[in-house]
């Protein structure tokens, strides 16, 4: 089993954490406000559980999650990340968060600034594209009929494997969309960003099972690499 370390667990990686460590994994928590604020959510999740600092989570990890809000970026510690498989689940979308000045002048597009900050580091795109709530309930073991495909995207094919092997493990398929440039393509905004919705309950759940054949025909609607 994999030893998962979480940069930020709010929605999304206290859900990560919690399918998980029912997998079997290990995780280590953290959050910017120490690891003192995470006892309450250590204890829910239990023994495979513990919270920690950034740096000590981020060093910790042989699979290391950050899911911050996209404006610190630049905080997530560099150095105990050198040569990691790090997945990012980051989005922009100024409509609902607003515009962020920095991210304009970062010389770079959003779903590529965490690959820019964290240089040697192995960064593959996942868990981007789907509502918490969904991704709590849309798991199906192997092999089931109504199993979702998630998209990632990296430019290191042994990286892509391991978090292949991760997805698998918390009941998904993974789609590989291609480079992590590709992210774009499921980036806020897009059809593939949508894939999950209830089309009547929108973000109720548990929300829409999406296969690998539906994702393509979604990722093809915004265009071919």
């Amino acid at each position: 089993m994999t030893t998962i370390g979480f940069i930020g667990s709010g929605n999304i990686g206290s859900t990560l954490a919690r399918l998980a460590v029912d997998a079997g994994h290990t995780v280590i928590l953290s959050n910017s406000r120490g690891p003192e604020t995470l006892r309450e959510l250590v204890v829910r999740l239990g023994p495979n559980a513990r919270a920690a600092p950034p740096a000590e989570a981020a060093t910790a990890g042989d699979l290391v999650v950050v899911t911050i809000p996209i404006r610190a970026y630049r905080q997530v510690p560099a150095d105990p990340l050198r040569g990691k498989v790090v997945i990012d689940t980051l989005n922009y979308d100024p409509a609902r968060q607003g515009r962020v000045p920095g991210i304009a002048a970062a010389g770079a597009q959003a779903h590529l600034l965490l690959q820019t900050h964290l240089t040697g580091s192995h960064v593959v795109k996942a868990f981007s594209n789907i509502f918490f709530r969904h991704l709590a309930t849309l798991g199906r073991p192997a092999g089931a009929w109504d199993r979702s495909a998630l998209p990632i995207a990296g430019n290191d094919a042994t990286a892509k494997k391991a978090v292949t092997a991760l997805i698998d493990s918390l009941g998904y398929d993974a789609y590989d969309v291609g480079p992590l440039a590709e992210s774009r393509r499921f980036a806020p905004g897009t059809p593939a960003q949508h894939a999950y919705l209830d089309p009547a309950g929108m973000f109720a759940a548990p929300g829409r099972p999406a296969s690998a054949d539906d994702l393509a025909r979604l990722l093809a609607a915004y265009g071919t690499p």
